[in-house]
């Protein structure tokens, strides 16, 4: 790491069109949340703070730079990201022992949220260090207050696993959780990942943010069903996506009749797996009963 000498003088940053000067801060680890989108959306408190601490670790500071160049801060930053977090953390972690105030940021929003930084919390609280979170956006809690879906009770799953067979699996255990699920999704997947969300958890409704805080800022509502069919049929939106997914509704066990008719219906256009996936997705059962089901009732065939 660099400039690990004390600033001179005061640092200052420029806020409501006019400059301020930021107060000392105490040594230890500044949590900053940072704006999502729109510049507006920093708080003095976090202008400040990143004005007056020692250094920035920055998940991309190219992209950071945006932020603090419009505000006029003059505070250096370091690289802190997944790839170098090994190398970087300990001499983050010695420069608070030396009594330095780091403020650290995600390229959006809250740190930690689906972004590096867990590890460096914790081994600070470890050592004793004083860890100061400062509140602001995220695009998890943005995207839950414009849905119009329950917020009484929520779950947030961040990002799916890339492939479509691992991603079903995860989703298949989340599908009887009472409560709104809350996932982010980069642009090029989103349609397959609203394929799996339907397969899996069958016609909930559902919202698919994007582009949250900006000029351009989109929630398309639906069920899980219509909305993969929407992605499917047009080019890769642009921007973050966060998909929010309603609750499971109140439905009773089928009976044992009921639960073959479903399956000797869906049979007929589907592989057992698939069948007992949707099957299981609609009532709500655990997949490998069904799917064992199904498996008697295919003959054994897979």
């Amino acid at each position: 790491m660099t400039d690990t000498a004390k600033p001179t003088s005061p640092r200052s940053f420029s806020a409501l069109g006019a400059r301020a000067v930021a107060r000392p801060l105490p040594a230890g680890l500044h949590i900053v949340a940072t704006p999502i989108g729109n510049l507006g959306d920093i708080t003095l408190r976090a202008l400040e703070t990143l004005a007056g601490a020692d250094a920035i670790l920055a998940e991309d500071t190219r992209l950071s730079r945006r932020l603090t160049d419009h505000y006029a801060i003059q505070t250096p930053m370091i690289p802190y990201h997944e790839h170098n977090a090994a190398e970087a953390r300990p001499r983050a972690l010695a420069r608070m022992r030396a009594g330095e105030a780091l403020a650290l940021i995600s390229d959006a929003g809250t740190p930690l949220i689906s972004d590096p930084g867990y590890k460096l919390v914790a081994e600070a609280v470890a050592e004793g260090l004083a860890v100061t979170s400062l509140p602001g956006p995220c695009a998890a809690i943005v995207a839950l207050t414009i849905a119009g879906l329950p917020t009484d009770r929520f779950l947030f799953e961040g990002f799916l696993p890339p492939k479509s067979a691992a991603r079903r699996e995860r989703l298949n255990a989340l599908a009887a959780v009472p409560a709104t699920l809350v996932f982010y999704e980069g642009p090029s997947r989103v349609a397959e990942t609203l394929a799996d969300l339907a397969a899996e958890l069958g016609p909930r409704p559902a919202v698919v943010a994007r582009e949250l805080t900006k000029m351009h800022e989109e929630a398309r509502r639906g069920d899980l069903a219509t909305l993969a069919a929407e992605y499917a049929a047009e080019d890769s939106p642009r921007g973050e996506i966060v998909i929010i997914v309603g609750p499971p509704g109140e439905a009773e066990a089928p009976s044992e009749a009921d639960l073959d008719r479903e399956l000797r219906s869906a049979l007929v256009e589907l592989s057992v797996k698939d069948a007992a996936a949707a099957v299981a997705a609609r009532f709500r059962l655990p997949r490998r009963e069904v799917y064992a089901r199904a498996l008697l009732l295919a003959g054994g065939k897979r």
